[in-house]
Formats: C-alpha cells, structure tokens, sequence
C-alpha cells in the first residue's frame, strides 16, 4: 500500500510529544499493560488488583481469559479504555491440551480436526459469559502439535470471539468421544505475543520500586502507548491544527490533511495520528482516497473515538 503525501508539513516542538518520549504520569493515563495471565484468578479479578496496585479507577482489560487458562491479556490504563472494542477484535493463537477419553482412532481424528479448518459454526459454552447462540468464526490455522495416549495438543489461529472449549466439544463429536479442553495459552492478541508480556508478581514488583524508592524505570518499560493497539488501522497524519480540531469534536477537513494510504475507500474506518505519532481519533473516512485527493476543501472523516486530550495543540486556522 502507497501512501499519499497531500502537503508538506511541520510539528511544533512547543506542543505535544512522541509517545516514546511520555512520562509515567502521561503513560499511566493511556497506556497498556501486557500481563502473562496465570492459571487460578479471573481476568476481572487481575485487573482489579493491577487498579489497587495503582490505586486507579480507570483500567481495564481486553479479551477475558477463562480462570483456567493463562497467557496474553492486556490491560488498558485510563483513555486506551476506548479502544476495548478495537483490541477485542483482535486475532488470537491459542495452544490448547485436549483430552480425549478412551483414546481416539488417527485417521478419525484427523478428519475430524480438517472439519474445524475454515468458516465453522461456534456455539459459546453454558459457562461463558456471553448470550448463547450459534455464531460462525473463522478457523486460519489448526495444526496437531503432539498426540500420546488419551491427550492431544492443538496449535490455532482463530478469528476473534472464538470458543476453544466448544471445538474440543464439536471434536469429540464427530469421533465419538467425549472430548475436554484441560489446559488452554493465549500466545497472541493481534501483535501483542508472550514476549511482550510480564507477570503480575513483575508488575507488582515493578509499582513498589517506584512507589516506595521512586524508581520509574522497571514500571516505565511495563507500560506501552495506546498506539499499539490501532496499528491495524489505515493510517491518516494530519497537521498540529487539524489535530486539536480534532480534539475538541470537529471533523478533519480536506486543508488539515498531510498524508494517507492509496486504496483506502469511503466508509472504512481509519486511525488519525499528529506528524509527531500522537493518536489522535479514530474515524470514518466520508470518501475514498482518490476522491479525497481531487477535493480542495471540506469534510473528509468523522471521528467516532477521539483520544487526543484538548489543549495539547492550539486551536488556529489550517
């Protein structure tokens, strides 16, 4: 994908910041938190604790994790709490333990695993916390890690909103058996991986440094920018003024755009960044690029997430 560079532009360096660059305080009023979920608590339960640890009110997390289950779960500090919707819909890769009881027939087995490939109806469990009704998510990647006696590890790439106990379920079925998830991980959310993650016991350790010795550093690198999170999005760049129009509700116009991707069309929504990387909003484009291109003046897009705080940039004519 092209980008479009529609004019050449200049950030003040007297307003606003990279997101790199943010202190503690401005990070933990947008910023995410990669946790490595463990097995026994809730997510609710962590990220209540990981708000006490804070003393915070606004936090919450993304993508709810089973008690049982461990892995990837962000967290969301403050402001980034807008864009759950966006993380939430997120692909996932999960390795899942299944047992099956009284052992299963090979060949059966992997008809049965090709079946769950592909577009396939997942029906949630009793136990989830979501309205039960039949639904269809998309299966990207299935693939047999290992298999021995009664047990079988399954590796998945999976459309968000996807029920791995109901596949374990749908499997035993169609073997005739009867089939339970007995460990699941979260290996990604979206670009989120184990990698970027840390415990819960590392981020109470980290909170303490700084609490009790002031020392910022261990918690500053806990702490990512909400950009992160819109990475997935068509990215549109604008100029200081546009941004704090922006900012105060307006919609961008045609003379505050700098720059943005060739092939995006009308109706498609787009993330809205400063010349510094500052999200500013997400936002429904009101053209496509090239109608865009050939206008002089007006409406482009409509924000319906605007992340940017007032102020940041002054409020003149683009």
């Amino acid at each position: 994908m092209s980008i479009i560079e529609f004019t050449e532009a200049n950030s003040s360096p007297e307003h606003g910041k990279r997101p790199e660059a943010r202190n503690l305080e401005e990070r933990m009023a947008s910023g995410i938190i990669l946790l490595d979920k463990a097995a026994g608590p809730t997510s609710h339960q962590l990220a209540s604790w990981a708000r006490e640890l804070f003393a915070m009110e606004k936090m919450g997390h993304g993508g709810t994790l089973d008690p049982f289950a461990t892995g990837v779960l962000p967290l969301l500090l403050g402001k980034s709490m807008r864009l759950t919707a966006s993380l939430l819909s997120h692909d996932k890769t999960y390795v899942a333990v299944l047992r099956i009881h009284g052992g299963f027939d090979e060949e059966q087995l992997n008809s049965a695993i090709e079946r769950q490939r592909g577009r396939i109806y997942n029906v949630p469990p009793d136990i989830s916390a979501v309205k039960v009704q039949v639904r269809t998510r998309r299966i990207k990647r299935l693939e047999v890690l290992d298999n021995e006696g009664e047990y079988l590890v399954l590796e998945i790439d999976c459309e968000a909103g996807t029920y791995i106990r109901t596949m374990a379920r749908d499997i035993g079925l169609l073997i005739n058996r009867r089939c339970e998830l007995v460990e699941l991980r979260r290996n990604r959310s979206g670009i989120f991986n184990l990698e970027n993650c840390v415990s819960m016991q590392e981020l109470a350790d980290a909170v303490w440094l700084w609490q009790e010795k002031g020392q910022e550093e261990a918690l500053m690198r806990l702490i990512q920018p909400m950009e992160l999170l819109t990475r997935r999005y068509p990215k549109v760049i604008v100029k200081d003024s546009a941004a704090a129009s922006l900012a105060h509700g307006s919609p961008l116009m045609k003379p505050g755009l700098v720059s943005m991707p060739d092939s995006v069309k009308a109706g498609h929504e787009v993330a809205i960044y400063t010349l510094k990387g500052e999200l500013v909003a997400l936002a429904e484009l009101l053209f496509s690029t090239e109608e865009i291109a050939a206008k002089d003046s007006g409406e482009v897009a409509r924000s319906n997430c605007v992340l940017l705080n007032p102020g940041v940039y002054p409020r003149f004519k683009a």
